[in-house]
């Protein structure tokens, strides 16, 4: 039976910088697809695989 995904959310007030940093250490290997979204709106989807 296949693994139900988890789902993170964060919500961030201040973001000093234009750039966004995703740290993959902590998650295990496989496939991940990454949602960027704005206003309820998609405007980026991407996958990507940790080894």
């Amino acid at each position: 039976m296949p693994k139900k995904p988890t789902k993170y959310e964060a919500k961030i007030e201040n973001i000093a910088t234009n750039k966004i940093y995703l740290n993959i250490n902590h998650l295990e290997n496989g496939e991940y697809e990454l949602n960027i979204i704005h206003k309820n709106k998609l405007i980026t989807k991407t996958t990507f695989k940790k080894k």
